[in-house]
C-alpha cells in the first residue's frame, strides 16, 4: 500500500498535468469539504472569519463551473481580505484567522482563479492534509494512526481529481463561460459529489 508521502507526490504530478480549469474545480471541491467540517462544528467552536467566507466559496463554485459573472464577487471578496488585518506579514504576532485550513483553502482557491495560478491547487490540497492531521490528534495529544488518516485524505483527493478529469472536455475554457445547460449539468455531476463527505469516484 502506498504511503501518504507517495500519494502526495502522485497527486502533485497529476495536478501538474491537469488544466487550469480542472485544478480550480479541484481546489473548490477541497475547500468546500473543509468548509462543511467547519460549519458542522458546535457554535462555540466555529471560526467566525471562516464562516464569513461562505459567499466567496459559493461564488467560486459558480465561476469554476462556467459562470463568469461571479468574477466580480470573487474579486471583491479577495479585495476585502487583502485590505483586512488578516492579510499581514507579522507572523505569529498578526491575526491568524485566515490560517484556519478552510479559510486558507478558500482564499488560495480565489487567488488561483483570479490570477490563473493553478499551482495553488497543491497548496489547497495541503490545507486538507493539515486539517486531517489535526483531526487525527486525540484529546490526550497522541496521534490516532496519522499515516492512515493522511493517506485516506489523499486517496479522496485523487478520486476527486479522477472524477474531474472525466469531465475535462466540458471544463475546457470554463473560466470564459459555459452555456447554462452545461453549467447546470456540471453542478449536478461535479459539485454534489465533490462536496460530499464520501469519495466521489474511483482513481
Amino acid at each position: 500500500m502506498a504511503t501518504w508521502r507517495e500519494l502526495e507526490a502522485e497527486l502533485a504530478s497529476r495536478l501538474a498535468h491537469a488544466s487550469l480549469d480542472e485544478r480550480v474545480v479541484f481546489a473548490v471541491g477541497v475547500a468546500e469539504r473543509l468548509m462543511r467540517v467547519q460549519e458542522a462544528l458546535p457554535g462555540d467552536e466555529q471560526a467566525e472569519y471562516t464562516l464569513g467566507l461562505r459567499p466567496l466559496l459559493n461564488a467560486l463554485w459558480e465561476a469554476a463551473l462556467g459562470n463568469p459573472a461571479a468574477f466580480g464577487e470573487i474579486k471583491h471578496g479577495m479585495g476585502e481580505y487583502l485590505l483586512s488585518d488578516y492579510c499581514h506579514n507579522d507572523g505569529p504576532d498578526g491575526a491568524g484567522d485566515a490560517d484556519e485550513p478552510a479559510a486558507a483553502a478558500v482564499l488560495h482557491t480565489a487567488a488561483a482563479y483570479l490570477f490563473g495560478a493553478g499551482d495553488l491547487a497543491t497548496v489547497v490540497s495541503g490545507c486538507a492534509v493539515e486539517a486531517a492531521d489535526e483531526r487525527s490528534t486525540t484529546v490526550d495529544g497522541h496521534d490516532d494512526a496519522p499515516d492512515e488518516v493522511l493517506a485516506a485524505e489523499l486517496h479522496r483527493q485523487l478520486q476527486d481529481l479522477a472524477l474531474i478529469t472525466r469531465h475535462s472536455g466540458s471544463l475546457r475554457h470554463a473560466g470564459l463561460g459555459l452555456d447554462i445547460e452545461t453549467s447546470t449539468r456540471l453542478h449536478r455531476e461535479l459539485r454534489i459529489p465533490l462536496s460530499s463527505g464520501e469519495a466521489g469516484a474511483g482513481p
